[in-house]
């Protein structure tokens, strides 16, 4: 039985422009890795309305899980939950579960909580709410779609809170051989081995290093018999 898949995207015009690297794709396709998730998509897309609708509704008819980070804090700029609400027609409001947790974050840390704190407290209508230890202020699930914050720590912590109530599948086994020649010489040998192989993932991933070509030969598969077998042909075929 194949593993679940994933979708992730990426909202937020500072990604796009250059201005923010994005760490949290990084994390999230290791942390599903772990526990047989398998990500098959990443979209980055800006702060509109309409490019945040049409990905959130392709995305969802077509994985299993979605994940987006960015666009639910306070500003305007943030329309994520509107966006979300739009895709599935739902009802946006700030919802009481939401508020209290926010006003008894913002009381023990003496902050006033403003019209702007208030917004991340808006939920569509329906939707389970993400635990967030770090800021207060939560995620939320509509459907399949889980919904989190563009802060890396943030972002994390909420992962955290997601994935134990996921089911999983066979989680990817991976082994990596460097040989030190150049693609040229890989491919031909990599691909036999891929077709005896087609359970399996392989990668060549080139690089040169003082004068050096070579390349890190990745083998990945859910089977860590099969991933050895295939690993222990490798190694022979470069010895």
């Amino acid at each position: 039985m194949s593993n679940p898949t994933a979708a992730m995207i990426v909202i937020g015009d500072e990604i796009l422009s250059g201005r923010t690297r994005d760490s949290n794709m990084h994390h999230l396709a290791g942390e599903l890795t772990k526990v047989g998730i398998d990500l098959r998509e990443v979209r980055v897309v800006s702060d509109d309305h309409g490019a945040i609708i049409a990905a959130v509704q392709a995305l969802s008819s077509a994985y299993t899980h979605v994940f987006t980070s960015g666009g639910i804090g306070p500003t305007h700029d943030d329309i994520t939950a509107d966006c979300i609400a739009a895709a599935f027609n739902r009802d946006i409001d700030v919802r009481d579960d939401a508020r209290e947790i926010l006003a008894e974050h913002y009381a023990r840390a003496g902050t006033q909580m403003n019209e702007a704190r208030l917004r991340m407290a808006r939920i569509p209508e329906g939707a389970a709410l993400i635990e967030n230890p770090v800021s207060a202020a939560p995620g939320f699930v509509v459907e399949n779609v889980h919904v989190m914050a563009g802060v890396p720590t943030v972002f994390q912590a909420m992962v955290a809170s997601v994935l134990p109530g996921l089911t999983g599948g066979q989680p990817l086994i991976s082994e990596t051989l460097r040989i030190d020649r150049g693609e040229g010489d890989i491919a031909g040998p990599l691909g036999g081995l891929a077709e005896e192989y087609p359970h399996l993932s392989m990668g060549s991933y080139p690089f040169q290093k003082d004068g050096v070509f070579g390349a890190h030969v990745v083998i990945r598969g859910s089977d860590p018999g099969m991933v050895e077998a295939a690993m222990a042909k490798l190694k022979a075929a470069f010895a």
